[in-house]
């Protein structure tokens, strides 16, 4: 067996000493950000992404362990563990090999087997098996006994069947044999169900793809994986595993053919020759094929789940790392038919300084007043950005905005449809009841509209990822995985970009490595009580907030304006003594230091490192000096919409319009072009060259052009392409 950080170092392709110093942080408290970050000199600069698959490896392998050593207990306990069965366990190299080899020691509940077991009939098998040539009635005529519910020889045969049924079963190598060759020969197949209620017909069509289907197991993509068990869950399909396709009807089967083998079965015309044969299919067909059939699609739906999960981090990623609007008033507005239009304006800081609700839509049309109360408010307030949430009648409210714009040019104003995926979520939520406890719940949708175009990562921080709705299949995953998988993105994105700590809300706080939400309460309370914090120091003293937590925490709090202008940067308070060296050696000052890059790329780094901060640790301060605080998200762009393109029948074959890319999955990217429905660029379509990975060319957030190649209205689907000089 490979010890845990040597088979961890292999995988990753780095060095043994590496992910021993990564472990050791991670045992004692330390965050994937904050060791990314701040620690590379230990971990020989292993980033957040190696740290994320390391962390999540460890967890793997030290239950396994675990798991092992249970095993071992459990086996020792019963007097049945073997020098080569103990080589065997602490050999196991996985969950299921490991399980295979428990199989026969695992505690269960009476099964036949163990009943025709105390029943005596284990010779009886035994002589079958070993002595073929006997015959099955004549050998089971001597285990009648009735007092031991052996009633007559056909219930001691059955009694003899049974024990050899479960021992071929539970033999580790076949089983391992078989399911491997099952994995990769065999086919999972798909059929429709009949008589589906009237009622579900319709939902049940969306299936239709699945209704004849069959694709080898090892080839199933993970959306097609979690779509078939997601119409199988909602009784529109009955999917199984076909382990041997290419066999044809009545012919032998390998599969029983390969168990028979093992244990020395073969007809040969003797006596019991076709009852062990029996045996062998009802072992086969009975036991072990279930048994695959349940694991291998266990398996897949296990793989498609964590590449699905994978997905969603990877597009969460990038809505939570979407260029910002920056500091401007905004006026947000989340669109609604017969409710109107929800209207809040916010200050730079996102303060909310106003509300309304106008009707400009049908079934209470009331267009010019809808303009003179924006007009009203825009102007009142300075508002210079308008964010439009994409749900129901937001192209009829764009309309709007847009007349505004033209009719009042002297506003200077800038209109965006932003995603409102989990507005909702936040405005019933209890962090929106405590940051606005009198507002009414439907406004308070419109001021995360605005604020989410000002700084999708400050407002989104404050929604359960898994209902911002970037995913692929998120709600037929594992919940527990999917959480942490994704709060494990937003920790790592709110770190890259850094907290303004006299700003920041609880929410965005609570995200910071080495805070929590209790600490983050705290911390703003505090800040209310006292005023803002001079520096970074200043938050120990918040109570309970201790030097391990301020460790974690202060490289990525920034604070603009303070006592020490290494505060609004990311270069950690343990690491300032680098900067003072630097001063003392050039006799400058540090206004005088920070931003100028000529200077600063002059400076020799080799001779501001020592044992404690090295050659990374110098090279990043010196990059953060040239530019402190720096925001790793990109410029704000936005998309403009076609005025006439509002709704999917405005849609025509060979039209090319603006869009936004809402959701990247494996098979494609989701684009939003204004029509209340996302089209789908399929993968083959993203480009001219041959594209494995659709975040090759495209990420969520993205501002691209798109050719519409087809439009299905009945089911609502728009087929895009980004290769504009497609033809069909």
């Amino acid at each position: 067996m490979i010890p845990i950080l040597d088979r961890i170092a292999s995988e990753l392709t780095v060095q043994p000493s590496q992910v021993e110093s990564a472990v050791r942080l991670l045992d004692e408290g330390a965050t994937v950000p904050f060791i990314s970050r701040y620690r590379k000199e230990a971990t020989g600069g292993l980033d957040d992404t190696q740290l994320r698959t390391l962390e999540a490896r460890l967890g793997y392998l030290r239950e396994l362990e675990a798991r092992r050593e249970t095993i071992l207990a459990s086996i020792t306990e019963q007097d049945r563990l073997t020098p080569v069965l103990e080589e065997a366990v602490r050999g196991a190299e996985t969950k299921t090999a490991l399980e295979d080899l428990y199989l026969p020691y695992k505690p269960k509940r009476r099964t036949r087997a163990q009943i025709a077991r105390e029943a005596g009939l284990e010779p009886l098998a035994q002589l079958l098996l070993g002595a073929p040539d006997t015959v099955p009635e004549e050998a089971a005529a001597a285990y009648v006994r009735p007092d031991a519910g052996v009633v007559d020889v056909k219930a001691a045969l059955d009694g003899a069947r049974q024990i050899l049924i479960e021992s071929f079963s539970e033999d580790a190598e076949l089983i391992g044999h078989l399911r491997e060759r099952t994995r990769r020969q065999g086919v999972l197949r798909a059929l429709a169900v009949k008589d589906v209620p009237a009622e579900q017909r319709t939902e049940a069509a969306r299936f239709s793809d699945y209704f004849a289907y069959g694709e080898p197991i090892a080839r199933v993509p993970s959306h097609r994986a979690l779509a078939l068990l997601r119409g199988r869950a909602l009784g529109f399909l009955t999917v199984a595993l076909d382990p041997e396709p290419a066999r044809a009807e009545g012919a032998p089967s390998e599969c029983e053919a390969i168990v028979a083998r093992r244990f020395g079965i073969a007809d040969q015309g003797r006596a019991a020759d076709r009852w062990l044969a029996g045996t062998v299919r009802l072992a086969w067909r009975a036991r072990m094929l279930m048994h695959l059939e349940v694991e291998l699609i266990g398996t897949l739906r296990a793989a498609a789940e964590e590449e699905a999960i994978q997905v969603f981090g990877l597009n969460l990623r990038d809505l939570l790392l979407a260029a910002p609007a920056g500091a401007r008033a905004t006026m947000g507005l989340d669109p609604g038919l017969r409710t109107g239009v929800k209207v809040a304006v916010v200050d730079a800081t996102g303060k909310l300084l106003d509300t309304a609700t106008i009707y400009p839509h049908v079934p209470r049309r009331d267009w010019d007043r809808s303009r003179v109360t924006l007009a009203g408010l825009a102007l009142r307030h300075g508002v210079s950005l308008i964010s439009i949430g994409n749900g129901t009648a937001s192209r009829e409210t764009d309309q709007l905005a847009g007349e505004l714009m033209r009719a009042h040019p002297e506003l200077g104003l800038t209109k965006v449809v932003v995603s409102e995926a989990g507005a909702s979520v936040y405005s019933a939520s209890e962090l929106a009841a405590r940051e606005f406890p009198e507002l009414d719940v439907s406004l308070r949708g419109a001021v995360s509209i605005a604020r989410r175009l000002q700084d999708p990562l400050a407002e989104l921080v404050k929604i359960d990822p898994r209902s911002i709705g970037v995913g692929q299949y998120q709600h037929d995953v594992d919940q527990s995985q999917l959480a942490r998988a994704l709060d494990a993105t937003v920790e790592d994105c709110v770190n890259a970009v850094g907290v303004e700590l006299n700003t920041a809300s609880v929410a965005l706080l609570s995200r910071v490595s080495g805070l929590n939400a209790s600490l983050a309460q705290r911390i703003v309370e505090y800040r209310d009580a006292h005023g803002s914090y001079p520096d970074r120091r200043a938050v120990l003293e918040v109570p309970r907030l201790g030097e391990k937590a301020f460790e974690q925490a202060a490289g990525f709090l920034r604070i603009r304006g303070g006592t020490n202008p290494l505060d609004a940067s990311a270069v950690h308070p343990e690491a300032y003594p680098v900067v003072e060296r630097l001063l003392e050696r050039t006799g400058r000052r540090i206004d005088q230091v920070i931003g100028d890059g000529a200077f600063l790329r002059a400076v020799n780094a080799n001779e501001l490192a020592d044992e404690r901060f090295g050659l990374p640790t110098v090279r990043d301060i010196l990059a953060e000096l040239e530019k402190p605080g720096r925001d790793p998200r990109p410029g704000f762009k936005a998309a403009v919409f076609r005025e006439d393109v509002r709704e999917l029948k405005d849609l025509l074959p060979g039209m090319i319009l603006e869009g936004v890319v809402t959701n990247v999955t494996n098979f494609g990217a989701f684009v939003d072009i204004g029509v209340h429905q996302d089209g789908l660029v399929h993968i083959s379509r993203l480009s001219k060259r041959f594209v494995k990975d659709p975040r090759e060319v495209v990420k969520a957030g993205d501002l691209v052009s798109a050719k519409v190649m087809s439009v299905d209205l009945q089911r609502k689907r728009v087929a895009l392409s980004l290769r504009l000089d497609d033809t069909e």
